[in-house]
């Protein structure tokens, strides 16, 4: 895959999509380009049937994503315009990984701070490190934060752990975060990334099309529910029971034998 910057990968392997943030010297923090580039690697998983599962890192040992890049500031973000322009790459990258029709799953080891805990909240899986740091600092910063961002938090733990979260502006650890919902699993350092790797060959060996169907229904369950496409989640339903893989699952099950899904 073409990287459009050196600061954030995609790469494939075995059937998982890597994006990893490759900032190590700033703690991977994020800045416009990495943002602009995110919906595009993304994008490209999304179209490739190889891939089954897409994994999110950081670079290095100590961050996930430690925020934006507070260097850009000056210049990307110095006035109503720069803002307009920030804010608009890093909505589009948010809804990018939320709207993904695979399976996302943040590997979150040290600090996953401000942008970098709301991009983990994005993905659909969050398996941290016992080091994992999280943290929204707004309130410390002066920053004010968008009602989509807080509500996306919010569904995840609770209007309480939310207020917690913001009010405090500290940081939490990721046996905190455990306890509050925000991640799925804590393990040991040296683990993380055999047992996140051991968790995405699961999923990859599942029926992609059952998986797609139900992470439709999870996209639209969080939407305002005027809004949701019961019928597209149907159709879905439907394409499943009408696949190839069904047979094979079935197939598969009376043979006692493992299946071989190909995601049609």
């Amino acid at each position: 895959m073409q990287n459009l910057t050196d600061k954030l990968v995609g790469r494939k392997e075995n059937g998982i999509g890597w994006i990893v943030f490759n900032n190590p010297a700033r703690h991977n923090a994020v800045s416009l380009e990495m943002w602009q580039a995110l919906p595009i690697v993304l994008e490209a998983y999304a179209g490739d049937p190889e891939v089954r599962v897409i994994i999110l890192k950081g670079a290095g040992e100590k961050a996930f994503v430690s925020g934006a890049d507070i260097s850009q500031f000056k210049e990307k973000r110095s006035s109503p315009e720069a803002v307009r322009i920030y804010n608009a790459a890093s909505e589009t990258a948010s809804a990018a990984l939320r709207e993904c029709p695979k399976p996302t799953i943040a590997m979150i080891r040290g600090y996953c701070i401000g942008g970098g805990t709301a991009t983990a909240v994005n993905c659909d899986i969050r398996i941290a490190a016992e080091d994992a740091r999280f943290g929204v600092p707004a309130a410390k910063l002066g920053l004010g934060y968008r009602f989509g961002g807080i509500k996306r938090l919010s569904d995840l733990v609770g209007p309480a752990f939310t207020a917690e979260i913001f009010f405090t502006a500290r940081q939490f650890t990721a046996q905190e975060a455990l306890q509050m919902n925000l991640v799925n699993r804590v393990v040991p350092v040296a683990e993380l990334e055999k047992y996140t790797l051991d968790y995405a060959n699961t999923i990859a060996g599942n029926a992609p099309l059952t998986i797609a169907a139900v992470k439709r229904a999870l996209i639209e369950h969080l939407k305002d529910p005027a809004q949701c496409d019961l019928a597209l989640c149907q159709q879905m339903v439907d394409a499943c029971f009408a696949s190839e893989d069904y047979k094979e699952g079935q197939a598969a099950f009376m043979e006692k034998r493992k299946p071989v899904f190909k995601g049609r």
